[in-house]
C-alpha cells in the first residue's frame, strides 16, 4: 500500500473555519445527501447504517465509509486541530499535521491532514489503495464554507463532489 505524505507545513494566520454552517442546495443541482447515488453508483454513506458497511467486497474500495455527510456542520478550530460535527450526531477530529491509523469497525485506513494553500486537506487511504481527499476552504469573505471530496481508486475517480455551506448567523 502506498504511504501518505504529511500535509502542510504551517497553520495559516487569520484563517478560521470555525462556525455553524448550513448546506446550500440549489433546485437545479444534484443533492449529495446520504444514501443517494453519486458518481459511478458510489453511495455516499449514511451514518445510521455505519455498522452494516463492513460487508464491503474484499476486492473493492472501502474508504467511502470514512466520508461523513450532513446538512448542518459545526466547526470548532483550536490551535491544534479541527472538530467537525455533522448534524449534531457525529464529530470528526482532525489534528494539524496528523498522520495516523483510523478505523470504522474492522475497516482501517491511513490518514493525514493539515493546511495547504489556505485549505484544510484530509487524505484517507484504504488497504485497497483507494484515496479519499477532502478539503475545506472559505470563500465570499468567509461567509461560505466550500467542501470538496473525491475518491480515486486504480487511477479512476469514482466520486467527486462539492458542497457549499452558508454561515449561520
Amino acid at each position: 500500500m502506498p504511504l501518505l505524505a504529511p500535509v502542510g507545513e504551517v497553520i495559516p494566520e487569520g484563517i478560521s473555519l470555525e462556525g455553524r454552517w448550513h448546506l446550500r442546495v440549489a433546485g437545479d443541482e444534484p443533492d449529495a445527501r446520504a444514501g443517494q447515488p453519486a458518481a459511478d453508483g458510489v453511495i455516499v454513506p449514511d451514518r445510521r447504517n455505519r455498522g452494516r458497511q463492513s460487508r464491503q467486497p474484499k476486492d473493492g474500495p472501502s474508504v467511502h465509509v470514512f466520508l461523513e455527510t450532513g446538512s448542518d456542520l459545526k466547526v470548532t478550530q483550536t490551535d491544534y486541530g479541527l472538530f467537525i460535527s455533522f448534524d449534531r450526531s457525529v464529530v470528526e477530529e482532525y489534528r494539524f499535521r496528523e498522520h495516523r491509523r483510523v478505523n470504522v469497525g474492522p475497516i482501517e485506513a491511513d490518514r493525514v491532514s493539515g493546511w495547504a494553500d489556505g485549505r484544510y486537506v484530509i487524505q484517507t487511504l484504504d488497504v485497497q489503495g483507494a484515496l479519499l481527499t477532502e478539503t475545506y476552504s472559505l470563500q465570499d469573505g468567509g461567509r461560505q464554507l466550500v467542501r470538496t471530496a473525491s475518491i480515486v481508486h486504480k487511477e479512476r475517480e469514482i466520486l467527486s463532489l462539492q458542497q457549499i455551506f452558508d454561515r449561520v448567523k
